[in-house]
């Protein structure tokens, strides 16, 4: 297996070398956009895909990766010289300069520990492994000297606002836009559909992470992960509803300072930000922000009648061990059964709450336990399920 050894430190007169973990999915669509729109400043190695294949094979066509996955095992057609390798040998390509970890679900787990442990900077835009693993995450950049430069937006926020500055904050407040359902009762819910649930009002995503935002599970998950990405204490995260979608988050400092990371909201942004850092780069395929035809930006106190998940998840997450990855495959598993037309939008939380009352829980696990608990708990959703449903 190719090993990442001897890696120069990249400097501006060369491209930077990336392998894309998830490269037909939302995030890594976007992340190929901006290389696209950059393409002096990448070569891309590495491209790993889901079913998609493709998709993958016009990736390839296009940017002529070094190597390539694809998860089901198909060979994507015309691949010619870029030949297939596994995802740990992906992540820990020789001259890799970034890994972008942009896969749904726990796949992504093991290589982007591989790459942190070899000192490769990981890009993470996938909340859910550093809601399983944190630990496991920043003891593996600490072992490679290296960094988890964060990609989703409001964590992103966060290490923009910290960058340069030398001492803890006060407080992190994180922004939520409410989803697609925001401003409506519990009960107006009950018989929505999923193609309702998927038009969210701000941004364009991914299908899971629109539903997570309807119900608000996602903003839970990234106080999660700003907990361990920041080390800040779950009593020092606020959340804030922000209909606007402008402010991505904000940090208060002792000295009662406030820092805002403002912005479109376009995921590019961010992808981008860890791309390029410690540089900032103009990008003219961007949209860019406006202040007046923004016009007025508005905040509402977080009412969490409105959706329960918010609160079951920060409830389990603070038991600690397996729970936060039974957590992830309870949501994975309830989502998909929603998406499905299997359970209605208002069951989401009662599945993942029964699903979760299972759950025995290892309490110092290993990545292997983490990955069988998030699993474990997703299968004994969908059977639960399926035996219900007939």
């Amino acid at each position: 297996m190719e090993r990442h050894l001897n890696r120069s430190p990249n400097n501006s007169k060369r491209p930077k070398n990336v392998v894309l973990l998830g490269s037909t999915g939302s995030v890594g669509t976007q992340t190929l956009d901006v290389i696209r729109a950059l393409p002096d400043r990448f070569r891309v190695l590495g491209l790993a895909a889901g079913r998609n294949v493709d998709l993958l094979a016009s990736q390839i066509a296009e940017f002529t990766p070094y190597r390539y996955y694809a998860a089901d095992g198909r060979e994507p057609a015309n691949s010619g010289d870029c030949r297939p390798a596994s995802l740990i040998e992906l992540a820990t390509l020789n001259d890799v300069d970034l890994v972008v970890a942009a896969m749904s679900g726990a796949d992504a787990l093991e290589p982007a520990i591989a790459a942190l442990r070899a000192g490769i900077p990981v890009a993470l835009a996938n909340k859910e492994l550093v809601v399983m693993a944190g630990e496991h995450l920043r003891e593996a950049a600490a072992h490679g000297g290296t960094e988890i430069l964060p990609v989703d937006s409001e964590p992103s926020a966060i290490w923009q606002c910290l960058r340069g500055e030398a001492e803890k904050p006060r407080r992190l407040i994180i922004t939520a836009s409410g989803g697609a359902f925001r401003g409506r009762s519990w009960d107006a819910l009950r018989s929505v559909s999923p193609e309702e649930a998927l038009e969210h009002p701000t941004w364009q995503m991914g299908r899971k992470i629109t539903i997570d935002s309807a119900t608000l599970i996602n903003k839970a998950l990234e106080v999660i992960e700003a907990h361990w990405l920041f080390d800040i204490p779950y009593e020092q995260i606020d959340v804030v509803m922000h209909k606007q979608s402008i402010i991505h988050s904000m940090v208060e400092f002792q000295d009662g300072s406030v820092k805002a990371q403002m912005g479109p909201p376009d995921l590019r942004y961010p992808i981008q930000c860890a791309l390029t850092h410690p540089e900032r780069v103009e990008n003219p395929t961007l949209p860019r922000f406006d202040p007046i035809e923004v016009g007025s930006l508005t905040f509402e106190e977080l009412d969490s009648s409105l959706y329960p998940c918010f609160n079951l998840a920060l409830d389990v997450a603070k038991r600690g061990g397996t729970w936060r990855a039974a957590l992830v495959g309870a949501d994975e598993a309830a989502v998909e059964l929603f998406l499905d037309g299997k359970i209605g939008f208002t069951e989401i939380g009662p599945v993942i709450e029964q699903g979760l009352a299972a759950h025995q829980p290892i309490m110092e696990p290993s990545l292997r336990q983490l990955t069988e608990a998030a699993s474990e708990t997703a299968t004994r959703i969908r059977t639960a399920i399926s035996v219900l449903k007939g």
